[in-house]
């Protein structure tokens, strides 16, 4: 039965004490996210495998408390598994279309991720309104057109992670023009490997200098100013917090298409 309730060997290494939520996150792809048309029929039988332990693996390069941004975020993948992954990090999942915003927010809701936001907009209309650490996207774009998509979602010196396949040092060579044009100071491609040895993931990480997104000032974002770390003037508390330190709930910008 494609109900994701298949738990493969080696997935409670690399998920530990998320191992629950992403037993209900993978049934949430294969059922609800299938019948929604969120999920490919195809992809039913191999939501573990090819999807959750492929996205587990970047984890590995993510600051524990980084402020992550998934630009198309799609399905959740990879920024909901990093969300169930890196409690303590902040996840922006940036989206469109309406029917995925709305999967994404069930499954926030019903997996409990107070640390994960949904913002409803394309990366380009959110450009200069965000600050985040780190740029996740997985079949989202060419490397040329990513790069710029990501960039205006970070803080100066940030870094994008994108999951790419067996032809990502090709696209990289024939992105490298195009690169250097955005500033981007440092781009390469790893393999990354969860805790199990078995799931990998190969993933082009480009880094810019600070002067990469081409902006100064401060960032503003709900009307507030804000500065490159995310956090809001005055008051200190950061764009998802509450004056009284309480967490946010997660929440969906409406604008955009």
């Amino acid at each position: 039965m494609a109900d994701g309730s298949r738990v493969p060997d080696g997935a409670a290494a690399v998920f530990g004490e998320a191992l629950p939520g992403a037993v209900r996150y993978a049934e949430l792809l294969a059922g609800p996210g299938v019948e929604r048309g969120i999920v490919g029929p195809a992809e039913a039988d191999r939501i573990w495998d090819r999807h959750l332990l492929n996205c587990a693996a970047i984890g590995r390069l993510v600051p524990s408390r980084a402020w992550v941004v998934d630009v198309g975020s799609g399905a959740g993948l990879p920024g909901i598994v990093l969300g169930l992954l890196l409690p303590s990090a902040r996840l922006t999942l940036v989206e469109s279309l309406a029917r995925r915003v709305s999967f994404l927010e069930e499954c926030v809701l019903i997996l409990g991720l107070t640390n994960t936001e949904v913002v409803r907009g394309r990366a380009e209309e959110l450009a200069g309104q965000l600050a985040a650490d780190v740029a996740t996207a997985r079949a989202v774009a060419p490397l040329e057109k990513l790069a710029g998509l990501c960039l205006g979602l970070l803080r100066p010196g940030g870094r994008v992670l994108a999951i790419k396949g067996s032809s990502a040092e090709a696209e990289l060579a024939r992105a490298r023009p195009a690169l250097t044009r955005l500033g981007i100071t440092d781009a390469r491609v790893t393999t990354v490997s969860g805790a199990d040895a078995a799931a990998t993931a190969t993933v082009v990480v480009l880094s810019g200098s600070a002067e990469a997104r081409g902006q100064s000032g401060p960032v503003r974002r709900g009307g507030r100013a804000m500065d490159r770390q995310g956090v809001a003037r005055p008051g200190g508390q950061r764009a998802s917090g509450r004056a009284d330190g309480r967490q946010a709930r997660p929440n969906s910008r409406r604008g955009g298409g």
